[in-house]
């Protein structure tokens, strides 16, 4: 993206065209005899959104709407930001179900080195306030660190980012290993990618210094869960459903075809 020109599409819309394209995706599995019908066709109504990937979500002005919208469908929200814009979050009349901030830097120096804020030079400032912010909002919180090796998780850096997670005190602390894909690979190496022993003594370090434990890791994920419990996630419940008629998004390959 190189300019901050937004478009934002009606909320309803979006929310039917993610369903549609995620019916997409899994309409190969339709006719595979090893998929029981019944979870095939329990899978074209998906129950989980996550609003992330695709650049920073709070940019999106009707934000809020869509939340509710979803939460409406009995859908619930993983809300994933950078966390540089604090004044989206405090207004948000909806909140999500959980509320991911990526807390990918111990400080400024590395923030910037790492984060590389392209539109706002006092995006650490901004991300300081959103810290601050965390504990006032009532939804569950979760504290993101992904970990470059070599870059971020140094010895020091640990007492650092329990400061900030004390300061945030969020619900879950998330400790995962970055993974050499995508757009990175223009700034990192695959030696950039943390062990999953080296993400254990990370979350060891630092969960006593939050007051919490380690709850839980994925080897295949290179991911720790630390925190004081795990808590089921709250389902909304379902006032709105979806159209019927709303059918799959159509396909967007368009092979030549030989004759």
């Amino acid at each position: 993206m190189d300019t901050l020109e937004l478009a934002d599409q009606d909320p309803l819309e979006m929310l039917y065209d993610s369903v549609k394209a995620q019916r997409r995706l899994l309409s190969g599995f339709g006719g595979n005899p090893k998929v029981p019908k019944e979870k095939f066709l329990d899978a074209q109504n998906p129950k989980h959104v996550a609003i992330s990937l695709n650049g920073e979500p709070t940019l999106y002005t009707r934000l809020s709407e869509y939340i509710e919208l979803c939460h409406s469908h009995g859908m619930t929200t993983m809300l994933v930001t950078n966390g540089t814009l604090p004044k989206v979050l405090e207004r948000l009349d909806t909140l999500p179900t959980q509320l991911y901030v990526s807390v990918d830097a111990p400080n400024k120096q590395v923030f910037d080195e790492i984060c590389r804020p392209k539109w706002n030079s006092a995006a650490w400032d901004k991300f300081d306030e959103t810290i601050d912010l965390l504990p006032s909002l009532d939804t569950r919180i979760v504290c993101r660190h992904t970990l470059i090796k070599g870059r971020n998780m140094k010895p020091e850096h640990i007492p650092q980012y329990a400061a900030l997670d004390n300061r945030a005190d969020p619900d879950w602390i998330e400790c995962k290993g970055y993974v050499h894909v995508g757009n990175s690979r223009e700034n990192l190496t695959a030696e950039n990618m943390p062990f999953h022993e080296d993400i254990l003594d990370f979350s060891n370090a630092l969960a006593p210094l939050t007051d919490r434990k380690l709850l839980d890791d994925s080897p295949p994920s290179r991911v720790a869960l630390v925190g004081r419990e795990i808590v089921p996630i709250p389902i909304p419940e379902a006032t709105m459903f979806f159209p019927e008629d709303l059918g799959i998004a159509e396909s967007i390959k368009h092979l030549k075809i030989i004759r």
